[in-house]
């Protein structure tokens, strides 16, 4: 766990964004170093496990809400719009975590080989887990990011690793609800292909129609499926995507309100100012200056010497 911790920092050090973020070149693997407990995080979470090294997080996803903290793995099974806020760190002891997409071909694979168990009720249905991390997933975790010093190594190694993730994670207590998402007649599983319409189209309109045939469902149907797993409606979940993709323009390639206003398919920048004010608490011009303001005195301080 130390070292894993101590190649998390050292990587986040070069390669962080205002959140502490860190996307990598190794596919479906990202990180979090956080030296200061910050204000919530809005963002919309693929499918990943998430292994805290350190520090600990509060996340709310849908209508339930966890704290994770170091040596804890948390599990997001389906495409979920996640509140996330960091309530421990400190410059010593910055919050740390390993994110792994999962990857629902492998899921399939693999529980083809393991057998399948019975699938849950739309009533039993969950998305948000949280357990010790084993050692398996440390090791996994470790070598993926080892795949980052060796780029050309990683096309050959990294399916197997990932492999090897998924197995563990299949096998551990919460396997049951990742067959769910593997399974391709499940209503998360019928759900996911929708929502990959909506990601893909979120800077235009889908009729809901479009996405109610994708998902195999009755309108009426899956208006409740979707309700009942993501806690939005499909057009809430279409605006979430466009408001945080309308910040992150704002933040990391400096456009301004208005033209991010436009980039994610509105209309009207007023609309827009509405409801980035009601996600995000603030206008955007005013959240994008106290950011900014924030990255920038953070990086004051990283330059002083401790």
């Amino acid at each position: 766990m130390n070292s894993l911790k101590q190649a998390v920092q050292v990587y986040a050090k070069h390669h962080a964004n205002h959140d502490g973020l860190v996307f990598t070149s190794v596919s479906g693997l990202s990180m979090m170093c956080v030296e200061t407990p910050a204000s919530d995080l809005q963002s919309v979470y693929k499918p990943l496990v998430c292994l805290v090294l350190q520090g600990a997080k509060r996340m709310t996803v849908g209508h339930q809400t966890r704290v994770v903290a170091g040596g804890e793995s948390v599990l997001v099974s389906a495409d979920m719009p996640v509140v996330g806020r960091i309530i421990q760190a400190s410059q010593d002891e910055p919050y740390l975590a390993v994110a792994i997409d999962l990857d629902r071909r492998i899921l399939r694979e693999l529980t083809a080989h393991m057998g399948s168990t019975r699938t849950q009720r739309p009533s039993e249905m969950q998305t948000l887990f949280a357990e010790d991390t084993e050692a398996e997933l440390i090791d996994c975790a470790s070598r993926l990011i080892k795949l980052l010093d060796r780029p050309d190594s990683a096309p050959l190694l990294r399916p197997g690793i990932m492999q090897e993730l998924h197995y563990w994670l299949l096998s551990g207590p919460h396997g049951n609800a990742l067959r769910e998402i593997a399974d391709p007649d499940s209503y998360a599983s019928r759900l996911a292909a929708a929502i990959e319409i909506l990601r893909a189209n979120y800077t235009s309109r889908v009729p809901v129609e479009q996405l109610a045939t994708e998902a195999g469902m009755s309108l009426s149907s899956f208006h409740k499926h979707f309700k009942h797993m993501t806690s939005l409606t499909p057009g809430q979940y279409q605006q979430r995507l466009r408001l945080i993709e309308a910040r992150r323009l704002m933040l990391d390639e400096g456009v301004t309100a208005s033209n991010a206003a436009f980039e994610v398919g509105y209309e009207s920048v007023s609309q827009f100012t509405r409801e980035y004010g009601r996600l995000f608490k603030m206008p955007p011009k005013r959240d994008a200056l106290r950011l900014q303001k924030t990255i920038g005195a953070a990086s004051r301080s990283a330059a002083q010497p401790r």
